[in-house]
């Protein structure tokens, strides 16, 4: 770990998981500066060793705000991360194993295709979606009149994405351990809905900076606001949808992938019961809130 500080360019130090600054982009190390300069920033920077450059903050960074939510700091996809599940199925047979689709684990690569929508697809069918309809339940009359359409219609929209991968560096893996059995993982987020949560309230952040005269230049774009405020409040209840749906989106991709590969196994390589370990959950993308 090194650590950067500049007193005559920054009000706090950020500390980085690399060899050397020339490691770091020459964008997302001035991101970094600019974070170390918030007047509400606890502490110092943290960047971890995948940081590159992102929208005001950059990826792979880590930060605490006192009293302040920043939602480009928080990013476009809330709540991305990752599920993993071990199996006892040996990879060795599905490497072996010959099908009309090729060997088992290319035919269980196939199916997974078929059945999950990647990249800009999506379900053509509403499937069932519970951290919507929590979420809806939730909300008053008013709040459902008076919110934009343009986030009310996602909700909508959320029930043909949910149990879909998206694009970027989205992945589904077979993968194996070191006694040679299955493992599976995947890497998800809260898809179109925590993209347009994250740019309606950034822009509505602007404004209100705007309108305060923030000390934070808007071309850091880093808008903010007090997270004891009306919209600050607001922001967080649907940040927090947005990583429910993050969740259920996981978990319905990894139940489709496990059912994919029973039915496979069984009918190729006679293993009727499939046990499983306690499934992982990893979220990276989030906004944790402690007082100091």
């Amino acid at each position: 770990m090194i650590t950067i500080f500049n007193p005559e360019e920054q009000k706090w130090p950020i500390k980085v998981w690399l060899e050397n600054e020339e490691q770091i982009g020459e964008d997302c190390l001035q991101q970094a500066k600019n974070l170390s300069n918030l007047p509400f920033l606890h502490q110092w920077v943290v960047l971890m060793p995948d940081t590159h450059s992102g929208y005001g903050m950059p990826i792979g960074g880590v930060i605490a705000a006192e009293k302040v939510i920043i939602p480009n700091a928080v990013g476009v996809d809330i709540g991305c991360g990752m599920s993993f599940v071990q199996t006892n199925i040996p990879v060795e047979r599905l490497i072996e194993i010959e099908t009309p689709n090729g060997k088992l684990a290319q035919a269980i690569a196939g199916d997974i295709l078929r059945n999950i929508p990647t990249g800009f697809e999506h379900h053509k069918k509403k499937q069932q979606c519970e951290s919507v309809a929590r979420f809806l339940e939730g909300m008053t009359p008013e709040e459902k009149d008076t919110m934009p359409q343009e986030l009310m219609k996602e909700l909508d929209d959320a029930a043909y994405q949910v149990g879909t991968l998206g694009s970027g560096n989205h992945f589904i893996e077979l993968q194996t351990d070191d006694q040679g059995k299955l493992g599976i993982m995947l890497h998800s987020g809260s898809r179109n809905l925590g993209f347009k949560i994250c740019h309606y309230f950034n822009d509505m952040a602007k404004e209100v900076n705007k309108q305060e005269q923030s000390p934070v230049p808007p071309e850091w774009d880093l808008a903010c606001f007090s997270t004891e405020s009306d919209l600050g409040k607001l922001y967080l209840r649907w940040m927090k949808l947005a990583m429910d749906f993050a969740e259920e989106n996981r978990n319905q991709m990894m139940e489709k992938v496990l059912d994919i590969v029973r039915l496979w196994v069984k009918k190729y390589a006679g293993i009727n019961h499939v046990k499983l370990s306690d499934a992982v959950h990893c979220h990276h993308n989030y906004a944790a809130l402690e007082e100091h």
